[in-house]
């Protein structure tokens, strides 16, 4: 009979330390460098993509007045079906500004075909719908992602 508690109670214990490990993040810190452009402050969604594609979590929104979140236009429409942006805000960035964050990334992400998405809007300019992308490979995490728009460089450090 003790035999089979401990049984049981290490059968437990291996399933509770497999569901941790399926569960476990990592934290990465991002540097967010702004190219020199004349305007207003940019919003920048950073969005998880999946493997099709398709938006799956905001990460974090640099620009909190609400009103102006439609000009991100794709990330928009994901977030007005499944709003999740509370406490992941923070202020827009200006030309040539950086912008330090932290997010966390599920660590059953990498190297399966996920991305980052940096988009970027500016009041009365042009709307980068990918800005910059970060694949979420083992190798290209940490790279250094060049900007096409109001980006100048983003780069990810793990924490």
């Amino acid at each position: 009979m003790k035999s089979l508690s401990k049984i049981c109670l290490m059968a437990v214990i291996a399933g509770l330390f497999s569901f941790q490990a399926s569960a476990q993040t990592t934290k990465y810190k991002c540097l967010l460098q702004m190219a020199n452009y004349v305007g207003e402050g940019a919003y920048v969604a950073v969005s998880l993509i999946d493997a099709k594609g398709e938006y799956e979590k905001t990460l974090y929104v640099m620009g909190d007045d609400k009103k102006w979140y439609k000009s991100l236009k794709e990330w928009n429409k994901f977030n007005s079906k499944k709003p999740d942006v509370s406490a992941k805000t923070g202020a827009s960035v200006t030309g040539g500004d950086r912008s330090v964050t932290v997010f966390e990334i599920e660590n059953s992400k990498i190297d399966k075909g996920y991305k980052i998405r940096f988009e970027t809007a500016v009041e009365d300019q042009k709307y980068y719908v990918g800005d910059a992308e970060i694949p979420l490979t083992t190798a290209a995490i940490t790279e250094k992602a060049e900007g096409k728009g109001y980006i100048r460089y983003v780069k990810l450090s793990n924490i």
